[in-house]
């Protein structure tokens, strides 16, 4: 671990300053990614910008028509929210699902959307849903927001204080996971709102969680299971040790169709 200094902001201005000043500055929410990439001396830092005592940035409301999740709050904390899971059960249900219970008990959903790891939850949840993410700067469409692997649209000093979810009709969220990281080998997060319009993201499969605009298509036309048996061209999808692009895309359709499932038709 290389060395570096710690400071505890008492407001997201201040913290932003900090950030904005030091470009190797990091702000650090549940660390469950950054502390080891540090560890391991995979990332380097001159200053870590703690978030945990900013105020204002944590906890659940109802705002209008849509959930508010502040960006720190903590996993085990949307999933045992009663309010969320009266709105949106499946993001409830996404946060159980996260990693393991010390995970839960320390990551944050701004830390795991800011950071656009290609195989986390929440970014598929953000994208499928058609959620704002809410900085101290401005607020940006999910469309908008996740870029590519670990890139998302937010600039330096940029911290995200919430994000808000229009609330859907119907919502599910399906992955399957690897077994030692419980990160998704493939995830489809399908939403389904008041026009009775398609939103399906996948996450998992490339190198940034991305909508399947195909199965979209599919099941706005027919919403049922059935609709989701389509082709997904593996080309654009990734290749490991874990599975080649022809796995993940027969994942897909598979996880599409159990999402409908869970969603009724």
């Amino acid at each position: 671990m290389y060395k570096f200094e710690y400071v505890r902001p008492k407001t997201i201005e201040e913290a932003s300053s900090f950030l904005a000043n030091d470009p190797d500055a990091r702000p650090i929410a549940g660390g469950m990614s950054l502390l080891p990439a540090i560890k391991l001396r995979l990332s380097r830092v001159s200053t870590l910008v703690d978030l945990s005592t900013v105020p204002g940035i944590k906890g659940v409301r109802m705002e209008g028509d849509c959930l508010i999740v502040g960006a720190m709050t903590r996993h085990a904390d949307v999933a045992a929210s009663t309010l969320v899971r009266q709105k949106i059960p499946a993001l409830a249900e996404t946060a159980l699902g996260i990693g393991d219970r010390q995970i839960r008990n320390r990551g944050t959903m701004g830390g795991s959307v800011a950071n656009n790891d290609p195989s986390a939850d929440y970014p598929a949840a953000a994208l499928a849903l058609n959620a704002t993410i809410v900085t101290n700067r401005r607020e940006i469409l999910a469309d908008d927001f996740f870029i590519d692997i670990y890139t998302t649209a937010l600039e330096e000093g940029e911290l995200i204080r919430e994000i808000s979810y229009p609330i859907p009709t119907a919502a599910s969220y399906v992955k399957f996971a690897q077994p030692a990281s419980r990160f998704a080998l493939v995830g489809v997060f399908l939403s389904r709102d008041a026009e009775r319009s398609v939103r399906v993201a996948v996450t998992g499969a490339g190198p940034s969680v991305f909508r399947c605009r195909d199965l979209e298509a599919a099941l706005n036309t027919d919403f049922r299971p059935e609709a989701a048996r389509i082709r997904i061209d593996p080309a654009i999808l990734s290749s490991d040790i874990h599975g080649d692009g022809e796995y993940r895309a027969h994942l897909i359709a598979v996880l599409t169709e159990r999402a409908v499932r869970a969603c009724g038709t």
